[in-house]
């Protein structure tokens, strides 16, 4: 199937969708707006409208795609399957980081990626705030597309020497415990922090904000845009079974974790060396 997809149209609808259902509620949210799916896991009115706006807009842009949405998979965990099948699969997270976007912290992003037959084509997040979006397509690298148009190539930074690399951790390796207990306990990397937003920590890697992060969870609509953008512009992610990133890459029918996104393969290696081993 040859796939034609005008990465800037995608980002524009993006753009509008955020500008009707999600910037007018950022810091604005009244307390019917907020609900919890589960114990800690929220969603607002405004990952739920702008899901399905996305949803219909998306699926007009490409006729027989077919759409995985966070907020679909929760009604509906059959949703996920469509992932596996034989039409253009869209992946959306309409609001990543709803903890901060209830908070009024300006750390969330519209996170949106095309995949077909478990290969991701084509990534973008959105950062309403800044109004920067990053984008890719897959084999064609990476860019940062401005509010004006105007636009950058984005190259991960190279990492500096292991015991100066900024990082950020989330969740359990396994039975090992606390990612970012562990990293710290080693005393072997640089300052550890939390985002609450995974489209944020991969903006940060691209920025160098951060040199690299660990997760334990790989829900698609979480990673299958990041990773794609990170990759493309030279960085490195996958799962930590292996010894190398090459070994067990990402795929986003693949849902746990743990997960590594570091600059380099070699980078990638002593970080994981950490992870399994401090």
């Amino acid at each position: 199937m040859a796939f034609s997809i005008d990465p800037d149209a995608v980002d524009d609808l993006i753009r509008a969708v955020a500008a009707e259902h999600i910037l007018p509620r950022f810091r604005r949210l009244a307390s019917h707006e907020v609900k919890e799916k589960s114990p800690g896991n929220l969603v607002t009115v405004a990952d739920t409208e702008a899901e399905r706006a996305l949803t219909g807009e998306l699926q007009q842009l490409m006729p027989g795609s077919v759409v995985v949405g966070e907020e679909a998979v929760a009604a509906d965990q059959l949703v996920l399957d469509r992932l596996a099948g034989q039409a253009p699969a869209w992946i959306l997270d309409p609001v990543d980081g709803t903890m901060n976007f209830t908070r009024s912290i300006a750390r969330f992003a519209v996170m949106v990626a095309m995949s077909w037959r478990g290969i991701v084509q084509a990534g973008w997040i959105h950062d309403p705030v800044a109004g920067d979006t990053a984008i890719a397509v897959l084999g064609k690298g990476s860019v940062l597309r401005h509010a004006d148009g105007s636009r950058e190539s984005l190259r991960r930074p190279m990492p500096p020497p292991l015991g100066a690399m900024r990082g950020a951790a989330a969740g359990r390796v396994g039975e090992r415990g606390r990612a970012h207990d562990i990293l710290e306990r080693s005393g072997r990397v640089g300052p550890l922090s939390r985002v609450n937003s995974a489209g944020h920590e991969y903006l940060d890697l691209l920025r160098g904000r951060h040199h690299y992060v660990s997760f334990s969870r790989a829900l698609p609509w979480d990673h299958a845009p990041g990773v794609l953008i990170f990759r493309e512009a030279g960085g490195e992610v996958a799962f930590i079974d292996g010894r190398g990133p090459a070994d067990v890459p990402y795929s986003p029918l693949r849902h746990h974790g743990p997960l590594l996104a570091a600059p380099t393969a070699e980078s990638w290696s002593a970080l994981r060396e950490v992870l399994m081993t401090a």
